[in-house]
């Protein structure tokens, strides 16, 4: 199935996407960091998560990000749902955001990031434009600050779609040096609609 991992472009310009939020304890402090530096971003959420953090997906939403679908449930066998089941459960994330903000997310981003035929049969019933990515940061794994930043440095590109989570805290940390080593080198961080050129909600 077509997933959009990158643009194709020689512009210097770089999209940064956060997954497996909202997270009660740094998702906040990943938003008040974007604010500060004014970049966008795309947050791809968790449904489940949503619940009891519905002011965090408010503030996602009125500071200029995008939400994207990752799934209600995130489940571990996620890619071997039947369509029927699979389908259930990307509409009951939609059917979440909607009823948070009014909005219905049209991109989505594959648990774990593997695709089935299955999945491929739910984005064209469902109506989404599956994302990916071409910098995995692994910030889930990686705890030491430097290791992290130069990692994602030496992959910048034109075009490149940054995968980070708000659950990290390690995100957290290095973020502002993270923006301001992307503008030194002359990058431009814009939301991902806008570099992949696709409508973010339905």
């Amino acid at each position: 199935m077509k997933v959009l991992c990158r643009a194709n472009t020689q512009a210097k310009q770089i999209a940064i996407s956060f997954d497996d939020g909202p997270a009660t304890d740094s998702t906040s402090g990943i938003l008040a960091v974007l604010k500060a530096y004014n970049v966008p971003a795309v947050f791809f959420c968790i449904g489940k998560n949503i619940a009891g953090n519905e002011n965090l997906l408010k503030q996602l939403n009125e500071e200029g990000h995008l939400i994207g679908n990752h799934s209600y449930s995130h489940h571990f066998w996620f890619d071997l749902f039947s369509a029927r089941k699979m389908l259930a459960d990307v509409q009951q994330m939609n059917e979440t955001v909607r009823a948070v903000i009014g909005l219905s997310p049209k991109l989505f981003r594959p648990p774990y990031g593997v695709t089935t035929p299955n999945m491929k049969t739910v984005m064209r019933q469902a109506g989404f434009t599956a994302v990916g990515w071409n910098i995995r940061s692994m910030d889930t794994v990686i705890k030491d600050e430097q290791k992290l930043l130069n990692k994602i440095s030496r992959q910048l590109q034109p075009g490149a779609i940054v995968l980070l989570h708000d659950t990290s805290k390690t995100t957290l940390a290095i973020l502002p040096q993270l923006i301001e080593l992307v503008r030194n080198k002359g990058y431009e961080l814009v939301r991902i609609d806008k570099l992949l050129n696709v409508e973010a909600y339905a």
